[in-house]
C-alpha cells in the first residue's frame, strides 16, 4: 500500500467521521484516505485525539460554557478515548495475529524449502554419479540431443508464433463480439420494425379484405341485376323476333299479291276500271306498292 500520509489528512478524515456520527478507527481512516500503514495511522490518530482533548479543554474553559456542560464534554471525551483505545488495541491484536500467522506460514514454507533443498542435493549427488557413468554414452547421444534441441527451438518458435496468432485471434474475437453485439442490436431493431410493419400490413390486409368482401357483395348484387336484365332482354328479343317474323310473313304475302297484280293483263285492268264502282288508285299509292 502506498505511504506518505500527513497528520492534516488524518485529522481531516477523523473530524469528518466524527461529524458524520461515526467513530474514527484505524481501518476507517485508512479506508477514507485509501493509503497509510496501520502503525502510522494509529500514531497520527493518537496525536489527533491529544489535540482533540486540548481543543475540548479550550472549549470547556470558555466563559459561556456551563460547568455541567464541561463535565459532560469531559465524560464524553473519556468514553470516546476509551472506546478508541479498545478499538485500536483490537486492531493491533488483529494485525499482530495476522503477522504471526504470516510468520508461521513463512516458517513452514522455509522448512518445506529446506526439505526440498536436501532432496535436490541428494538427487544432485545421485545425478553426478549417473553422469559419470553416462560419459561413455554422451558422445553417442550428443547428436540426438542436438536434434532434440533443434526441435525444441523450432517448437519454441512455433509456440511464439502460436501465441502471437492466439493474441490476434483474441483481438479479432473481441472485435467479432463487438460486431455481433451491434448486429444483434440491429437485428432486434429490424425485428421490431418488421413486427410493426407486419401488424400494419395485417390491418391493411384486413381492411382490404373487408373492402373486397363488400365489393364482392356489391358485385354479386350487380351480377344478379344484370342477369335479370339479360333475361328480360332475351324475352324482349324473342318477342321482337316473333313480331318481326310475323311482319316478314305479312310483307311476303303482300309482295306476292303485288306481283300477281302487276303480272295481270292490261285488258283485265281496263275491265276492272270499267266495272261500276271501281275507283282509280292514286298514283302515289301505286308507287309505294311498287317500291
Amino acid at each position: 500500500m502506498p505511504k506518505g500520509i500527513t497528520q492534516e489528512q488524518v485529522n481531516a478524515a477523523a473530524d469528518a467521521l466524527v461529524a458524520a456520527g461515526d467513530k474514527p478507527t484505524v481501518e476507517k481512516i485508512r479506508q477514507a484516505l485509501g493509503t497509510g500503514s496501520p502503525n502510522t495511522v494509529m500514531r497520527m490518530l493518537d496525536t489527533w485525539r491529544s489535540s482533540l482533548a486540548q481543543r475540548l479543554q479550550e472549549v470547556i474553559k470558555l466563559p459561556g460554557v456551563p460547568p455541567e456542560a464541561g463535565q459532560a464534554f469531559a465524560e464524553v471525551w473519556r468514553l470516546a478515548v476509551a472506546q478508541a483505545e479498545t478499538l485500536a488495541r483490537t486492531a493491533l491484536v488483529e494485525d499482530q495475529n495476522a503477522l504471526f500467522a504470516a510468520q508461521t506460514s513463512l516458517a513452514q514454507e522455509q522448512k518445506l524449502w529446506e526439505i526440498a533443498l536436501n532432496e535436490a542435493q541428494t538427487n544432485a549427488a545421485e545425478s553426478t554419479a549417473k553422469l559419470t557413468q553416462a560419459d561413455v554414452q554422451l558422445c553417442e547421444r550428443q547428436t540426438l540431443v542436438e536434434q532434440l534441441e533443434a526441435q525444441r527451438l523450432d517448437l519454441m518458435h512455433q509456440r511464439d508464433r502460436l501465441q502471437v496468432q492466439l493474441e490476434q485471434q483474441r483481438v479479432e474475437l473481441d472485435e467479432l463480439r463487438t460486431e455481433y453485439s451491434i448486429v444483434q442490436e440491429h437485428v432486434r431493431t429490424v425485428e421490431d420494425r418488421s413486427h410493426q410493419q407486419v401488424d400494419r400490413a395485417r390491418l391493411e390486409i384486413k381492411s382490404v379484405q373487408q373492402r373486397l368482401e363488400r365489393e364482392q357483395r356489391e358485385h354479386s348484387k350487380l351480377v344478379a341485376q344484370l342477369t335479370a336484365q339479360q333475361e328480360e332482354l332475351r324475352v324482349t328479343v324473342r318477342v321482337a323476333e316473333q313480331a318481326a317474323a310475323h311482319q316478314a310473313g305479312r310483307v311476303a304475302a303482300f309482295e306476292a299479291t303485288l306481283s300477281q297484280w302487276r303480272s295481270a293483263s292490261p285488258s283485265k285492268r281496263a275491265v276492272k276500271k270499267s266495272l261500276p264502282g271501281a275507283k282509280e288508285r292514286p298514283k302515289n299509292r301505286t308507287r309505294k306498292h311498287t317500291r
